[in-house]
C-alpha cells in the first residue's frame, strides 16, 4: 500500500463510502420480483435499461472527463446518482420505474471514466495496476458489507435501501468536494506535426483495445447475472433475502480477504495463462449454479468459484487497458472500456432474464459456462501481446509527482 499519492487514497476512501451504501443493484431485481410482485423478464428489462443508461454514459462521460475536467464530472455524476436513487425508492407504476431506473443507470456510471482517469493520471504507470487493484479492493469491501446488510434491512422495508444508497452517495460528492483537486494533464501549447487529436473516432479504430472490449463485454454478460437471474433463481427456490444477502456478500468477502494476496502472486505469471483461467472460473463458476437446488450452500460454492475468477482477470484486466490509454484520451478510453461493463448490464440481465423464464435455470447457467469458455479461447491471441503501444497524442503528461503535489 505504500508509495501512492495523497489524492488517489481520497479517492480510494470515497469509493469505500459510496460502495459501503451501495445497495440498489444488488436487490433491485429481487425487489422487484418480491416486493412489487413483477416478473423475472421485467425486473431483467428494468435492469437492462439501467444498463441502457450506463452504456450512454459511459461515452458522454468519457468525453466530459477530457474536455470539462474530472472533478467537474465525477460531483455531477454522483449528486445526480444521488437523487435519482431516492426518486427510485418512491416511484410506482412499471413505466415509472423503468424511466427512473433508466437515468439512474446513466448517472452512475458517469463517474467511472473520471475515476479511472483520476488514478491513470495522479499514479506512476509502473504502481498504477497496484493502484487499480486497491481501489477494486475498496469497491468490494464495501459490496460485501452492503450486501450482508441490506439482506437484513430489506426485512423492515426497501425503501431504506435506496435512502441509505442515496445518502452514502451523497457523502461520496462531499468528500471528492473537499479533498480531490482536478488533475487532467495540460495540454501542451504547440501540437506535433501530422498528429490528430484523439477522439471517440479513433478509439473505436484501436484494433487491440477493441479487441479487448469485445472480449470482456462476452465475460460481462456472464458476470452481470450475479446482480440479476441468480437473485431471481435464488427466489424461485426459496431462498430468502436474508440468505441471498449473506451468499452476495461472499463475493465481496473473498475479495477483501484474497484480491492483495493474489494480485502478488500473479505477478510475473503469463497473462495469457491468467486472462483464460479467469474467464474459465467466471463461466463455469455459473454454469454449476445449474446444480444447486435450493441449497443456500452450493450457491455460495458456485459464487465462491467465479470470485476467484473475478480476483484473476481483475488487475489483468485493468494493467492492459491502462496500457492501451494515451494521457490524452484518458477519458475516452476509460469511458469505451466502461462502455463493454455497461451493454452487458443493458444485454445480460434482458438475456438472463428470458433463458430463466422460458428456457429454465439448467440452460440460463449452461449458456453461462459456454460463453465463458469462448471468452477464454478469445483470450489467448489477446494474452500473447508483449507490448501495446500507444497512440501518439499531442500532449505532455504532467509526472505524477508533480500532479500529486
Amino acid at each position: 500500500m505504500g508509495g501512492l499519492p495523497q489524492q488517489f487514497w481520497w479517492l480510494w476512501a470515497s469509493t469505500l463510502v459510496n460502495r459501503l451504501g451501495g445497495f440498489v443493484v444488488t436487490f433491485l431485481a429481487l425487489y422487484l420480483t418480491a416486493e412489487r410482485g413483477y416478473s423475472a423478464s421485467y425486473a431483467g428489462l428494468v435492469s437492462a435499461l439501467f444498463g441502457l443508461g450506463a452504456a450512454i454514459a459511459a461515452l458522454g462521460a468519457g468525453v466530459l472527463t477530457d474536455r470539462l475536467g474530472r472533478r467537474p464530472t465525477l460531483l455531477a455524476a454522483q449528486l445526480a446518482t444521488a437523487v435519482f436513487t431516492a426518486v427510485l425508492g418512491f416511484t410506482d407504476g412499471p413505466v415509472a420505474i423503468a424511466v427512473v431506473a433508466f437515468l439512474t443507470g446513466l448517472a452512475n456510471n458517469a463517474a467511472r471514466p473520471a475515476i479511472s482517469a483520476i488514478i491513470a493520471d495522479v499514479v506512476p504507470a509502473e504502481d498504477r495496476v497496484r493502484a487499480y487493484s486497491l481501489n477494486y479492493w475498496a469497491i468490494n469491501i464495501g459490496f460485501g458489507v452492503s450486501a450482508a446488510a441490506a439482506g437484513l434491512i430489506a426485512t423492515h422495508g426497501y425503501l431504506t435501501l435506496f435512502l441509505l444508497d442515496a445518502l452514502s452517495t451523497l457523502l461520496c460528492a462531499v468528500l471528492i468536494f473537499v479533498r480531490i483537486p482536478e488533475t487532467r494533464p495540460e495540454r501542451t501549447a504547440a501540437v506535433a506535426p501530422g498528429t490528430k487529436p484523439v477522439g471517440l473516432g479513433t478509439v473505436f479504430r484501436d484494433g487491440p483495445f477493441m479487441a479487448v472490449f469485445g472480449v470482456n463485454l462476452l465475460l460481462a454478460m456472464v458476470f452481470q447475472q450475479g446482480s440479476t437471474t441468480l437473485a431471481v433463481d435464488m427466489g424461485q427456490h426459496s431462498i430468502t433475502t436474508t440468505e441471498f444477502g449473506l451468499v452476495a456478500s461472499l463475493n465481496g468477502v473473498l475479495i477483501v480477504l484474497l484480491q492483495l494476496p493474489v494480485t502478488r502472486w500473479m505477478e510475473g505469471r503469463s497473462r495469457t495463462g491468467l486472462l483464460v483461467v479467469g474467464a474459465l472460473l467466471i463461466g463455469w463458476g455459473f454454469g454449476l449454479s445449474a446444480l444447486a437446488g435450493s441449497s443456500a450452500a452450493l450457491y455460495a460454492l458456485t459464487v465462491a468459484v467465479w470470485t476467484i475468477g473475478e480476483i484473476i482477470n481483475a488487475p489483468t484486466m485493468m494493467g492492459l487497458v491502462a496500457e492501451l490509454s494515451p494521457a490524452e484520451a484518458r477519458g475516452r478510453y476509460q469511458g469505451v472500456y466502461s462502455l463493454s461493463w455497461s451493454l452487458a448490464s443493458f444485454l445480460g440481465p434482458a438475456a438472463g432474464g428470458l433463458l430463466l423464464d422460458h428456457a429454465g435455470p439448467a440452460v440460463l447457467w449452461g449458456t453461462c459456462a459456454v460463453v465463458g469458455t469462448i471468452a477464454a479461447v478469445a483470450f489467448v491471441p489477446i494474452g500473447r501481446r508483449k507490448t501495446v503501444a500507444p497512440l501518439p497524442v499531442p500532449v505532455a503528461e504532467q509526472p505524477a509527482a508533480a500532479v500529486a503535489s
